[in-house]
Order: structure tokens, then sequence, then C-alpha cells
């Protein structure tokens, strides 16, 4: 049961940085392209700013499922009910 417990948390803790790593990587890439193209057409920034909060909530999204999933397996972890 041990084994079981150790590889969940393990495996959570993967979800949590891979995850926490996609979204860095979206953000910055997010950012960039959104200084890019606001350095570019100063006229459409309020427009393109809108854009970009809605996929930075987008991508934080995703970060907050991965939580969700995260703490489903460590605190009601399925997997344990197959060892009966």
């Amino acid at each position: 049961m041990e084994n079981i417990i150790t590889a969940t948390i393990f495996g959570s803790v993967i979800l949590l940085a891979a995850a926490a790593l996609g979204t860095a990587i979206g953000f910055s890439l997010l950012g960039g392209k959104f200084l890019e193209s606001s350095a570019r057409q100063p006229e459409l920034a309020a427009s393109l700013q809108t854009k970009m909060f809605i996929v930075a909530g987008l991508l934080d999204a995703i970060s907050m499922i991965a939580v969700g999933i995260a703490l489903l397996f460590i605190f009601a972890n399925p997997f344990i009910g197959l060892l009966n």
C-alpha cells in the first residue's frame, strides 16, 4: 500500500511540475508576443490587451485543473481500492 501512495504522490508532483512549467512557458510566449505586437501597432494595444487577458485566464485554468487532479489523486486515491 505504501508503494501505491508513494507512486501517486510522485505522479502528482510530476503533474504539478509539468503544469507549472507549461503555464510559465505559455505566459512568457504570450507576454512577448503581446509586447511585440503592441510595439508594432500601438493603436491596437487596448484590443490586444483584452485578448491577452482572456488567453492568460485560459492558461491559468490549465494549472488549476492540474491542481484539482493532483488533489484528487492525493486525498481520494482511486488506486487504493484496487488492493482489496
